[in-house]
């Protein structure tokens, strides 16, 4: 369907001239300015207009007629550069208070994926994206992004940072913080030829330059669930090292008056928890705590937060992950609205600053913004004791400086400090970006830590040093990690310390014909190598080599298919097994003998993965891992098999049903037996009264079992572990654990930051796996959320 462009004759002008003072004030212009993409035409100049107009999901007020529009998008995934196969139109104007948007989304080829849904649940709808670079720096962009019917989701998107997959070949995509939430206007409707949608941004919600006249990266997006296409207005190649560089610009918007921003967040949360108890079930009494957040945005560009007794709004059970690797541990992340916002200010290289290491915080303040081309987060915590009885509260400080050098690249520093009492840890970092050469990025960062605990001190050093390649058919990633064992990042997360890894990412991409049933392929070849810290430099081998070789395929219509071969070997981290003995019986008796364990283990795993189009009434995605493993339970050879599905299903409007299933299965090959079986089925029911309300269910089950542990690779003798509190050893028996966690929400938000949140939970469990009987109740509780925005 070829473009529209909107134009005004001038005897129409005249006339809405006088019905419309909204329209008096653009209706100098003969034709709305025009700017297609595909011609490159991505200087906007976007009307100044002095109105307010309800949003309402309809384009119809003449203040519209006058507006910027865009069209001309283009393909940018799979393949980037031919014409979009769908017709698109945005519209833009602004007043001194706001920057208005309108989207017309045009679909000859199939139905509109379009459902009602929670703020930021919006992955599997037709989607338009709006990233606006306020600072029109090219490394930060905030994203609005609206479904048909006009649901926001919203976050950050940094050029700083990527996501490493290891079982895909797929160019890594950027990472979108969906945690900010922005206060913004829209509303949307399906049409006869596709969908409306009308969005308001209030420049009080958002940080800019504080310049009088100023110029605005401007990306739009647009995500086709039918086809699995994704669309830009700005022609963007996925062979550049940036993709914010890219973009188009909003130029000269001027006189922007936000009007003073002053937010008060008063929050009410309470909590009953039931725990068994002699004669039944008993519950404690209400424990309501009051709590309150404050937002003063000091200017357009500099924003101060504080908070006391901030909740952790955690109103359902954290999904299940597997772990495949003792040695690191598993990340879950913030949830608390005041840590959340401005949240990547604080971003660095390695996770130097984790805010849930903040467990209880008592009051908290925050500065965050940009000065002069420099990034700038200040945070300080008051938390409470760690443990009963310590009387001394820790007081956690960060401060996190970044400076724009040159078109993309970036200088930064970060220092943190925790202390408690006489005891403390200090991060001392700093870290920088280059980019060059359109195509080129290198980064480094080093940084110290100093502890002292129990009087003694200690310090060590953690440092690392990438280059990226981006190209359309070659590229290449590559870099070196390490991180001394004595290294100490209190306020930070780190997944594993005391190693030095080496990496190389070689990626070759070809692109199908137009039409081609693969639209895409891309093949990678991600070369990991690991030593313990010390042995690297005492010239020793290295504990684990892995080879990915992996394909992925991008189908027509909105499938995915991965592959990959797993080659690798593990060396016997002895570490892990200090505390393990085998029990040796002989003619003499019975004797303790050193757990000694296989040298090294070499594996050969096959993973498959394919992913669904996001059909109308849902999608589904399934991973499968099977081959010869390492058995860490025992420290010897074992098959392995991981199965990890989503199954997604829409039957209406207003419900949402997601089932999820996770597998992980290790097999000893002597007899076939299972040393361990681990399954979590987890249930999401979800009914959308409307927008802003709606009721969910969540059930997850996860059911672990452990063989009683024995030297499998050698006589077989019982596995001994030695108990920490009584440093006797003690046969590593068999272990089940059946635990049902159910959490049912009532939950009504019509802004970010007014809540009503209503929730049970309960944990039972079960003697044997996943037969419902009988199921005893070890905890439950109700859960309450008051929470009101003021905006002064």
């Amino acid at each position: 369907m070829p473009m529209r462009t909107a134009v005004v004759p001038a005897l129409v002008a005249v006339l809405l001239a006088a019905a419309s003072p909204a329209h008096a004030q653009v209706s100098s212009r003969a034709a709305a300015p025009a700017f297609d993409g595909t011609r490159r035409e991505l200087d906007v100049s976007a009307p100044r207009v002095e109105a307010a107009i309800d949003v309402d999901g309809r384009l119809d007020e003449p203040v519209w007629r006058g507006a910027a529009v865009l069209s001309g998008f283009s393909e940018y995934a799979p393949v980037d550069g031919p014409p979009a196969e769908d017709s698109t139109e945005v519209l833009v104007w602004y007043s001194p208070q706001a920057i208005h948007i309108g989207i017309r989304a045009f679909e000859p080829h199939a139905a509109v994926n379009a459902k009602l849904a929670d703020r930021d649940r919006i992955d599997a709808d037709d989607q338009v994206q709006l990233l606006l670079d306020t600072y029109d720096d090219r490394r930060r962009a905030l994203l609005f992004a609206v479904n048909p019917l006009g649901v926001q989701a919203d976050g950050v998107r940094s050029e700083a940072t990527v996501e490493r997959r290891g079982f895909s070949a797929a160019p890594d995509p950027a990472v979108v913080d969906l945690s900010p939430d922005f206060l913004f206007q829209s509303r949307g409707r399906l049409t006869d030829y596709g969908y409306e949608v009308e969005v308001r941004i209030p420049f009080r919600s958002i940080r800019y330059q504080s310049a009088r006249s100023q110029d605005w990266g401007l990306h739009v997006l647009r995500v086709v669930q039918h086809s699995g296409h994704v669309q830009s207005w700005a022609p963007a190649r996925r062979d550049a090292s940036s993709f914010l560089a890219q973009a188009g610009k909003l130029r000269g918007l001027h006189d922007l008056h936000p009007g003073m921003v002053v937010d008060l967040n008063p929050v009410l949360t309470a909590r009953m928890d039931g725990a068994p108890a002699a004669g039944g079930w008993r519950y404690g009494g209400p424990s309501p705590e009051p709590g309150a957040n404050a937002r003063w945005v000091l200017t357009s560009n500099l924003t101060l937060n504080a908070t006391a007794n901030p909740d952790f709004s955690q109103v359902e059970t954290d999904a299940g992950q597997v772990s495949f690797d003792p040695r690191r541990a598993l990340f879950f992340p913030e949830k608390r609205p005041f840590f959340l916002e401005g949240s990547e200010q604080f971003d660095t290289p390695n996770r130097l600053v984790y805010t849930r290491r903040i467990v209880a915080p008592v009051a908290a303040a925050k500065l965050t913004g940009k000065v002069a081309g420099t990034d700038v987060g200040v945070l300080s915590a008051l938390d409470d004791p760690p443990a009963a009885g310590d009387d001394a509260r820790p007081l956690l400080n960060v401060l996190r400086v970044r400076r724009d050098v040159g078109a993309g690249s970036t200088l930064g520093m970060v220092y943190t400090d925790r202390a408690q009492g006489a005891d403390f840890n200090r991060v001392v970092g700093g870290d920088a970006r280059l980019v060059f050469g359109r195509i080129y990025t290198v980064a480094f960062q080093g940084a110290g830590s100093f502890t002292r605990s129990d009087g003694r001190l200690g310090r060590a050093p953690l440092w690392n040093a990438s280059f990226d390649r981006a190209g359309r058919r070659f590229s290449l990633q590559g870099g070196i990690d390490a991180i001394d064992p004595d290294f100490v990042a209190a306020a930070g997360f780190l997944s594993r310390v005391g190693t030095l890894q080496l990496r190389l990412n070689p990626r070759l991409t070809v692109n199908g014909r137009p039409g081609a049933v693969i639209e895409s392929w891309s093949g990678a070849l991600n070369l990991y190598a690991t030593w313990l810290y010390d042995r690297f430099f005492e010239g020793g081998a290295s504990e684990d080599a892995h080879i990915f070789i992996n394909n992925s395929f991008a189908l027509r219509g909105g499938w995915r298919l991965d592959g990959s071969l797993i080659l690798e070997s593990f060396g016997y981290p002895e570490y892990l097994y200090a505390d393990y003995a085998v029990e040796r019986r002989g003619p003499a008796g019975v004797d303790t003998v050193p757990y000694v364990g296989t040298p090294r283990i070499g594996n050969l795993d096959v993973v498959l993965t394919a992913a669904t189009p996001q059909w109308t009434r849902g999608g589904g995605n399934l991973q499968v891992i099977v081959g010869r493993d390492e058995n860490f339970d025992e420290w010897a050879p074992g098959y392995i098999l991981v199965v990890n599905g989503t199954a997604r299903w829409r039957p209406t409007e207003q419900l949402r049903l997601d089932a999820s299933y996770i597998r992980q299965q290790y097999v000893r090959p002597s007899d076939l037996s299972s040393v361990s079986v681990r399954d979590v089925p987890r249930l999401k029911l979800e009914y959308q009264v409307t927008r802003d309300l709606f009721l969910r269910f969540v059930g997850q089950y996860d059911a672990r079992r452990r063989d009683a542990l024995r030297d499998d690779t050698r006589t077989n003798d019982p596995v001994l572990i030695r108990d920490p509190a009584s440093g006797e050893y003690r046969p590593a028996l068999r272990q089940v654990d059946n635990a049902l966690r159910v959490d049912w929400l009532f939950s009504y938000r019509p802004v970010p930051g007014t809540v009503v949140y209503l929730g049970y939970g309960s944990s039972l469990t079960e003697p044997e796996a996943l037969r419902f009987r009988p199921l005893s109740r070890t905890s439950d509780g109700f859960f309450m959320k008051l929470s009101y925005l003021f905006r002064l």
